[in-house]
């Protein structure tokens, strides 16, 4: 299988990258400064334990692919890019020994490795073989052409499974172990939940905190603020009757995850969000995070204040193309919360 990454960012280049040194077949899809760099120089990885430079095929735009039926096309933008990428590629067309015999909507998996639960909705309204991933990989664009992998040995963790999970047959689990086998050797686990909306849901959770980190400039400050945030979408997800993995699960898995420093790596780095007001993109996934549990909670007739304004803050703040720690942690417990300053830890 080849694998063509759509949305070659921190992620999807990370991904593609650790598939090209360790044997696989790759094509990565980005754009702009990024684009330009791999296009000259290659593809740099960090890692904690070491460098790999690679010169995957790169490309900006289906017209510069000629897709195959042995293709898996990776999604790696972020949530609010997605309806305009998987656009740009439904009706790419997909050849055969020098035929063309479908579309890559018709024809080629899709896997939708971005944080939230949105994307794979998103992704039937164009995909007929959707399959959903839990990413966890803790990686940075640190600079055009050159991303930072912050775990070894294990440099990533992707819960797979066909979406919706009823749909999921025997073609399903061979294509998933093969995924699995290929992945593995890039030193990327792909564990197969029968479901992977569970996990993608209590991941949900933790980026709720992403917002914070992003507006006050410091993953460190403001957790009784993320704990506001966690704990409204708690009550919603139990009203709305969601349910998440176990926490024994969640430990196994993660415990499979060490972060170490990475030679080279800038001194500072954020999440994804955090990373989108540091690069001034103009735009944010916040309304994919904490947006999310506020559309849960609208579909209930219900409201979540605490969620509502951190998007909105984060709207605001990337529009403008203000930096990190654009707010005070009292600033934004203000805002947020409404305590007056002094009340806040």
């Amino acid at each position: 299988m080849r694998y063509v990454v759509i949305g070659a960012g921190a992620i999807g280049a990370g991904v593609g990258g650790l598939l090209d040194d360790s044997g696989s077949e790759v094509l990565l899809v980005a754009r702009g400064e990024h684009l330009a760099a791999m296009r000259e120089h290659g593809l740099t990885v960090r890692m904690p334990d070491g460098v790999i430079t690679r010169r995957p095929d790169v490309a900006a735009s289906p017209e510069e692919v000629e897709l195959r039926t042995d293709d898996v096309l990776v999604l790696a933008t972020k949530t609010h890019q997605a309806a305009a990428a998987l656009a740009t590629w439904v009706d790419a067309p997909v050849h055969d020994g020098g035929q063309v015999v479908g579309t890559a909507g018709e024809r080629l998996p899709l896997l939708t490795a971005l944080n939230g639960v949105a994307s794979e909705e998103i992704a039937l309204r164009w995909f007929a073989r959707v399959y959903g991933v839990c990413v966890w990989m803790p990686a940075v664009l640190a600079r055009p052409g050159e991303i930072i992998v912050r775990c070894a040995p294990v440099r990533a963790i992707l819960h797979a499974a066909r979406y919706p999970a009823v749909l999921a047959d025997d073609g399903d689990a061979a294509f998933l172990r093969q995924l699995a086998e290929d992945w593995g050797r890039a030193g990327i686990q792909v564990p197969t939940p029968d479901d992977v909306m569970p996990w993608k849901y209590r991941k949900l959770l933790g980026n709720l905190g992403n917002a914070v980190q992003a507006l006050l400039g410091d993953g460190g400050l403001g957790q009784d603020i993320t704990e506001a945030a966690r704990t409204e979408a708690a009550a919603i997800y139990e009203a709305a009757g969601i349910t998440m993995n176990s926490d024994e699960s969640e430990r196994h898995s993660r415990d499979q995850l060490t972060a170490a420093p990475v030679a080279g790596a800038p001194e500072r780095m954020g999440g994804s969000t955090w990373q989108s007001l540091h690069r001034g993109s103009g735009s944010a996934e916040t309304d994919y995070l904490n947006g999310e549990i506020v559309a849960i909670a609208h579909r209930l007739g219900r409201t979540a204040p605490v969620n509502a304004a951190l998007a909105e803050l984060v709207r605001h703040a990337a529009a403008q193309r203000t930096k990190p720690g654009v707010m005070t942690p009292d600033e934004l417990g203000q805002r947020v919360l409404g305590q007056r300053p002094e009340s806040i830890g």
